[in-house]
């Protein structure tokens, strides 16, 4: 049986991210911003090149570039490609503190008049924005 061009049978993993990509403009804020977020989140920091850095997680990895090809200008969320990138972030407790914090470190929280309900009554988290305009989505679970 086929399953979107997958057998039914494909090996375990496939399908599952091998890594993300995000271009910056500026990379030692985006790494500041972003990389701060992704260790807060469990990711370690990898290979560093004088374009770019990378952060392992349990798997894949993330990495924040901005070499030559990179065009000027923020990030454009609304702008056909990425919105943003949404990760587990504990309990409801953990995305509390962990929004407070990145508050702190140079994160925006979005949606403030319905955080943490912005994503509706049943969906906890906090939206924050750097000031690249990445949006990053810390949800928390049960």
């Amino acid at each position: 049986m086929e399953l979107g061009g997958l057998s039914a049978m494909a090996p375990q993993g496939t399908g599952r991210l091998h890594h993300v990509e995000l271009w910056v403009e500026d990379l030692e804020q985006s790494a500041r911003t972003l990389g701060w977020m992704f260790e807060q989140l469990g990711y370690v920091p990898g290979d560093a090149w004088p374009t770019g850095r990378s952060w392992r997680g349990a798997g894949e990895y993330l990495v924040v570039e901005a070499g030559p090809d990179v065009e000027p200008g923020t990030h454009a969320r609304k702008r056909p490609g990425l919105n943003h990138l949404a990760f587990h972030a504990g309990v409801r407790e953990d995305v509390e503190r962990l929004a407070r914090a990145a508050q702190q470190q140079g994160w925006r929280l979005m949606f403030a008049d319905r955080h943490p309900f912005a994503g509706g009554p049943e969906h906890f988290a906090a939206y924050l924005e750097d000031a690249a305009g990445f949006e990053i989505e810390l949800v928390a679970g049960e």
